[in-house]
């Protein structure tokens, strides 16, 4: 067997070191293991980072030469480098924005494209803020489910000759089941969105972490897909960058795109600096650490598979083809509804509760596995109560 190589330290994390980081994972919940909101602990690649104090020791930060009245960074024809390149995907760079925020730039796209009252179909469970944001904006959802492991969405289809929606809100790839959508569900979609004239809006933060196939954007089934989506990107997941705060989408619905040219410039606020710094950064000279990462979560989705086996036989794990984040169902241990999260966070394990995913969430569990092997032993070995 061939040795594994370790060449960024990702194996080589210290419980103390990452029990004094000063952000939400571990300082939100001291003493515990924290293996619930989808950072990684491992520290950004050194190229991202040397970028960002070499802008300090510019001693430069003021306004950014971006261009007037509608400023967009060097993340955004990077971006339509880095679609081209490695999507084969083909995005018109007058057509793409920078956003402060994923979640800032899907709902604003919600607000422009639906009214209150308005249906959104929607993959669940799902990730919070997505649900959240249908709730709290009064717009009424649609829900495929995450049934034995897929959506259906033939059921979909009679759902919508009844029921009619404006939207179709996409986790691509989904959070939280780590399901990677292949090109037949996704011409399936676009195929329901077009004979139901739904703008499809498409989070897809994720798309740098997945297994095996390459992910395929959503926009790129076909030139009528491209135009009644939004798609929106980020480096923060794959490049452990979330606190950096940035976005950049393809705005291709006209009726999206038409509309948010019309806001005042100020609005939506302006990208940091800093943030777009760390985006271009890890979009030119990060890929080498991406493809390390992507081998240690490799070996870790695997390893987690055999030790819910040996620790925890009764939670079921379904291998996610994307993401570093693992949907644990443990209905078969006999508990209720949001029960597991609390019988292992008395166990000293910090995960994410199933029911924080919306009601099809219950019995289960979200644990993140972005960390070292060791790490992931002893997270698994105390859920199991060892």
């Amino acid at each position: 067997m061939r040795p594994v190589t370790d060449p960024f330290g990702f194996d080589e994390l210290d419980l103390g070191w990452l029990q004094a980081r000063a952000g939400a994972k571990w300082h939100g919940h001291p003493g515990m293991l924290n293996a619930w909101v989808a950072d990684m602990d491992f520290p950004p690649a050194a190229v991202i980072t040397d970028a960002v104090r070499a802008k300090l020791d510019a001693d430069d930060l003021g306004y950014p030469d971006w261009g007037w009245p509608s400023p967009r960074s060097q993340a955004v024809p990077l971006f339509v480098e880095r679609a081209a390149r490695r999507y084969g995907w083909d995005v018109p760079v007058d057509e793409v924005r920078d956003f402060c925020d994923v979640v800032q730039a899907v709902q604003l796209a919600l607000m422009l494209a639906t009214e209150p009252g308005d249906a959104v179909v929607l993959h669940t469970p799902s990730y919070p803020p997505l649900w959240h944001s249908l709730r709290d904006m009064r717009r009424r959802q649609i829900d495929i489910p995450w049934t034995d492991g897929g959506f259906d969405h033939d059921a979909l289809e009679a759902r919508l000759a009844r029921d009619r929606a404006r939207v179709l809100l996409l986790c691509h790839p989904h959070n939280p089941t780590g399901h990677r959508f292949t090109r037949p569900e996704l011409e399936q979609l676009v195929a329901i969105a077009a004979r139901h004239d739904l703008v499809i809006i498409s989070d897809e933060i994720h798309a740098d972490l997945t297994f095996g196939q390459p992910h395929i954007p959503i926009a790129s089934i076909s030139p009528e897909a491209a135009a009644r989506t939004v798609t929106v990107h980020s480096a923060s997941k794959a490049f452990n960058l979330a606190g950096m705060r940035h976005a950049v989408t393809h705005l291709g619905a006209p009726v999206v795109r038409d509309r948010i040219d019309t806001l005042p410039d100020h609005l939506l606020g302006q990208v940091n600096l800093l943030a777009a710094t760390g985006t271009e950064t890890a979009w030119t000279r990060g890929d080498d650490w991406l493809d390390a990462v992507m081998a240690h979560l490799d070996r870790n989705r695997h390893l987690l598979g055999d030790l819910l086996a040996e620790h925890l036989p009764l939670v079921r794990y379904s291998m996610p083809d994307a993401t570093y984040l693992a949907w644990l169902d443990c209905s078969a241990m006999g508990l209720e509804a949001d029960e597991p999260f609390e019988l292992f966070r008395s166990r000293g394990v910090q995960l994410s509760p199933g029911l924080d995913f919306g009601d099809g969430g219950a019995g289960h569990v979200r644990l993140n596995m972005a960390t070292s092997a060791s790490m992931l032993e002893r997270i698994v070995t105390a859920m199991a109560g060892h």
